[in-house]
């Protein structure tokens, strides 16, 4: 088990000088689930058009670190920062609107409701959303079941649905809270190569993964999160060095 003493004394995540400010800075983040303390001062920050991925074992406060950026916790202390606005005390629904998606690891998709029925479902937050032919070109299997129920649809099916549906909003900047949880390995490829275009399009990307092979194929850096602390963090170009703290830190 890494030091998390030692790791506390890391420097925190501050653009370096001349350096454009971060789509999202997140600093000394702290959040509790009633009285439950979960996360204790998680610091990182995303570049625009980067795809960053927080990794972690299961409970390490990954999810709850998304939830918190949301705002979609009750209560949460620190500075979380987008485009250079601080919204820690910003209500989920105002966040939204400044153009932050959450796509959650049980996908939510409305079992009652068939798939042009849930991808219409959320409100347009921004201008640019895609259209449902751009959709359709990113997730042809979704065309093929427009009028297929919720729960007439694959795991597969349904996440690429969750993932759609956020597409319609105007949000550039997506959270994805492990999209290739309990999928086949030819689904998990191609939600790879929808992120992978999505980056290309412009969108930022922050994404919760244990599946770490699959991460490799699609960040640009990782932050490792362990008992609700960021401890190590590291860009793409840099893996093999890591790869021997990988190990030590996921059993990768």
């Amino acid at each position: 088990m890494p030091d998390i003493t030692m790791a506390d004394a890391a420097p925190k995540p501050t653009p370096s000088p001349g350096a454009a400010a971060p789509v999202l800075a997140v600093k000394d983040l702290e959040a509790w689930y009633g009285e439950s303390h979960i996360l204790h001062g998680v610091n990182f920050n995303v570049n625009a058009g980067e795809v960053v991925t927080l990794l972690g074992r299961n409970g390490a406060g990954k999810t709850t670190t998304l939830k918190s950026v949301l705002g979609i916790i009750g209560k949460r202390t620190g500075s979380v920062s987008f485009n250079g606005q601080e919204i820690i005390r910003s209500s989920s629904d105002r966040i939204a609107r400044m153009g932050v998606a959450f796509c959650p690891e049980e996908r939510g998709i409305f079992a009652s409701l068939d798939v042009r029925e849930n991808l219409l479902l959320p409100p347009i937050v921004r201008s640019g959303g895609l259209s449902l032919e751009q959709i359709f070109d990113l997730f042809p299997n979704l065309k093929e079941r427009l009028n297929s129920q919720g729960t007439k649809l694959s795991g597969g099916e349904q996440q690429m649905l969750a993932i759609a549906r956020i597409l319609r909003t105007g949000a550039r900047f997506l959270m994805l809270d492990e999209p290739t949880e309990g999928l086949a390995p030819v689904i998990i490829q191609q939600i790879g190569h929808t992120i992978a275009r999505l980056k290309k399009e412009g969108f930022t990307i922050l994404l919760v993964e244990q599946n770490f092979r699959f991460a490799s194929t699609v960040a640009d850096r990782y932050y490792i999160v362990e008992h609700g602390r960021v401890i190590d963090g590291f860009a793409n170009a840099d893996l093999q060095s890591n790869m021997g703290k990988l190990h030590t830190y996921l059993g990768v």
